[in-house]
């Protein structure tokens, strides 16, 4: 009885992507302009799949396509996403030639996606043409020893750094590619619970769903106080990094649920997952 008491008293474990494009989420939590009972862990996208996937965290934001691996272990957070309906800004493929020249070539992703490199080859394959080789490694230590790999896949932070490398005079923004391709939005992470910790503890984290829905309308509407902090620690200029924040997707409404199906359906279609699943949502009531 006591180990099941110590459970109900746990603070739930939230997972916070470790990237910018989450601050306007984020920043009330962490300044304690709301509260929560809530332990936060920091990491990358892979990263946090991976401790959703093991079962270590209760509610994280996450990798779309790790909701498509495992659809039996979690449930979506309703109105919670983070992507674009247009250029993404952090979502880049950054060539030193066109990306119509890529045949053959080898690419060098971040070990920190997998969304992003799945899209990525839906895109070179389907929409633009070509078949490349893909090899896992660090873009920014890999040039700063002198090395110029043909082509980069790099997503967050690192994105935002990057994208004027003058080595790399040729850019695909995915977030843009996949609206030309489809003229849809495309959702690069959602939020999802695990089913197992709403069985043990529904009300906490729909408690916890609802704080982060709330933190999410608060950083909507103070944008500029966020762009600021942002822009101090950042190489962007606030200008650059309000235009960043502002092309950014936070909702999740029809045109966003939309976009997310067409592209699990084209990932079935691919055989990266066996086929689209369907789309299972936490209830708030």
């Amino acid at each position: 009885m006591r180990a099941e008491n110590a459970a109900a008293a746990r603070a739930i474990r939230l997972g916070r992507i470790g990237y910018l494009n989450v601050l306007p989420l984020h920043y009330p939590l962490e300044q304690g302009i709301l509260t929560g009972d809530f332990e936060l862990v920091a990491g990358p996208p892979a990263e946090l799949n991976v401790l959703m996937d093991q079962g270590r965290l209760d509610l994280s934001g996450c990798s779309c396509i790790e909701y498509a691996r495992h659809p039996e272990k979690y449930v979506i957070v309703p109105e919670l996403a983070i992507g674009s309906r247009g250029p993404v800004q952090s979502v880049l493929l950054l060539c030193r030639t066109r990306p119509e020249a890529l045949d053959g070539a080898t690419i060098l992703v971040s070990a920190q996606t997998h969304t992003s490199a799945a899209l990525l080859d839906l895109l070179l394959r389907r929409h633009i043409g070509v078949s490349a080789h893909y090899e896992t490694g660090d873009a920014t230590a890999l040039l700063a020893f002198g090395q110029r790999p043909e082509a980069i896949l790099c997503i967050g932070d690192e994105a935002l750094n990057l994208r004027k490398h003058p080595d790399y005079p040729h850019r695909m923004d995915l977030g843009e590619a996949w609206r030309q391709w489809t003229g849809m939005p495309f959702i690069f992470g959602l939020w999802i619970a695990s089913r197992e910790a709403v069985a043990a503890r529904r009300e906490e984290i729909v408690a916890g769903a609802r704080l982060l829905i709330a933190a999410k309308k608060w950083g909507q509407a103070n944008l500029d106080r966020i762009s600021a902090v942002a822009a101090a620690g950042s190489s962007l200029t606030y200008d650059e990094m309000r235009s960043y924040f502002a092309g950014l997707v936070y909702d999740l409404g029809e045109a966003e649920l939309a976009g997310l199906r067409l592209f699990y359906q084209r990932l079935a279609e691919a055989g990266v997952i066996p086929a689209p699943p369907e789309l299972c949502f936490l209830t708030l009531d």
